[in-house]
């Protein structure tokens, strides 16, 4: 009872009311102790176990960038919440494809499928495999995923404004070349990534096609990208993902320059570790844990035939400034001076 009781941080006393199912406890509280058995591996009471609601697809790109994890986590534990087992479905490459995914979820007669950046949000790719779900009719939730042509709600964190807010940020640290690194431009986080990257570079009237580097998503791309850019001499990096950035300051040491003394890094995502980098990574956080929550109520309501608005659900990043950015290597040298 004592684990049970720290798990879910409430009182032993609690946590016998709920098992022993007294009243005097909030709906909240008997989840929160609920789920704490369920997350430690005890088994409910019988009288506390309740039919599961269905099976719901869960389907992510991969699990090595750390903030797909994070999602899958906050979605799984709160469809569990309202009832739904979730089946987590997690692709690799030359593994099982996200379409193949698809049909083992229907031969399961799931109740729902949730997608966390999906093929939908590749403008290249075919969205009638969405619209032939939604047409079953089987309720769907693209998560970073918008495309205008499927009807179906989508929760997504604002790109365009992270694009923003990191060159608003280097800006006023005194940098002027500023450089852009992302995935290919064929996916739409990236165009509004870069919409928004090349919107504040023109508010501020400084140059943007010049430092834009596309590449591979991960580690090794951004490090690739970064070799370019550095060559070009520029003193700020904005990043797709923390990954890349990661790639980035690789790439500044392997040069024999330091960050942010002198380049200066931001990152995109806020995974989980990333505070713990050398440097710490100043990055846009996602807020994963109320876009999570968003989807699955959307996704429930869909189920239950309440229909949730299929429209684009978009939520704000948050800056979150760390030790891997610092004033222009120029303005510094003019304030020593």
């Amino acid at each position: 009872m004592s684990d049970i009781a720290r798990q879910a941080q409430v009182s032993e006393a609690t946590v016998s009311r709920v098992i022993n199912d007294r009243p005097g406890v909030s709906q909240e509280t008997r989840q929160a102790v609920l789920t704490a058995l369920d997350v430690l591996g005890y088994e409910r009471p019988e009288r506390l176990r309740k039919r599961s609601a269905g099976l719901v697809g869960l389907i992510v790109p991969e699990l090595d960038n750390p903030i797909f994890p994070a999602f899958a986590q906050v979605i799984e534990s709160t469809l569990a919440q309202h009832g739904y087992t979730p089946v987590l479905c997690t692709q690799s490459p030359g593994g099982v494809t996200e379409d193949e995914y698809v049909e083992m979820m229907l031969d399961r007669q799931v109740s729902g499928i949730v997608f966390v950046s999906s093929l939908s949000a590749d403008t290249a790719a075919d969205p009638s495999r969405y619209r032939r779900l939604i047409e079953r009719p089987l309720p769907i939730v693209l998560v970073n995923g918008y495309a205008e042509t499927i009807e179906a709600p989508f929760v997504s964190c604002d790109d365009r404004l992270a694009g923003d807010l990191a060159v608003s940020h280097l800006v006023a640290l005194g940098h002027r070349r500023i450089g852009m690194i992302s995935g290919p431009n064929r996916f739409i986080n990236t165009q509004r990534k870069l919409a928004g990257y090349r919107a504040a570079l023109a508010r501020e009237g400084l140059p943007s096609d010049d430092f834009v580097a596309l590449t591979l998503f991960g580690v090794e791309g951004g490090e690739v990208a970064a070799d370019r850019l550095l060559e070009q001499g520029v003193t700020g990096i904005v990043c797709a993902s923390d990954l890349m950035a990661l790639g980035a300051i690789r790439a500044a040491r392997r040069r024999g320059g330091s960050v942010p003394r002198d380049v200066s890094v931001i990152g995109f995502d806020d995974s989980p570790l990333i505070a713990f980098t050398d440097p710490p990574l100043t990055t846009l956080r996602q807020p994963v844990s109320s876009m999570a929550v968003a989807a699955v109520r959307c996704l429930v309501d869909e189920i239950d035939g309440h229909g949730a608005p299929h429209s684009e659900y978009l939520f704000r990043p948050e800056l979150v400034v760390r030790e891997s950015t610092a004033v222009a290597p120029a303005r510094r040298e003019i304030a020593v001076g």
